[in-house]
């Protein structure tokens, strides 16, 4: 089975992509300085919007979960894994994480990328509260 969510965002002036760990995506439209991790704001979706068939897929034990990420030309492939812990239960913040912590933010466990890995052609152009990005999650398990 293999399901997609595609999500809309803005870049914002104090995007740092710093965090050796983590990066997320908010439908918050606000962002300090201390949210090194935060890539995009204003997003069409968090965790709890979610389309019902991806939450199930992402849920799976060997869900493959597959992040792009696109802002004009430039683009960035993540490659995380599902969890049947994940819950998807938060209303405005998705989160991809390196490690298998997970919580109601969480979108995907086992990254190979967190948001200092990302590229910084890719991170400048998240400078920019203009900027529109694209944000494709595509889950995927094979049997």
């Amino acid at each position: 089975m293999r399901i997609t969510e595609v999500i809309k965002a803005y870049g914002h002036l104090n995007v740092r992509s710093t965090n050796k760990t983590t990066f997320e995506i908010t439908k918050e439209a606000f962002l300090t300085t201390r949210g090194d991790c935060i890539l995009a704001v204003n997003a069409t979706k968090g965790a709890a919007d979610l389309h019902a068939k991806f939450k199930e897929t992402a849920q799976n034990q060997n869900a493959q979960i597959t992040i792009t990420i696109e802002a004009d030309e430039e683009k960035e492939v993540i490659k995380a894994w599902g969890s049947p812990k994940l819950t998807f239960t938060h209303p405005t913040d998705l989160i991809v994480r390196k490690s298998d912590y997970i919580c109601g933010r969480t979108l995907a466990v086992r990254a190979d990328k967190a948001a200092k890995d990302l590229s910084r052609h890719l991170v400048e152009k998240l400078h920019n509260p203009k900027q529109k990005v694209k944000v494709t999650f595509t889950a995927e398990t094979h049997f």
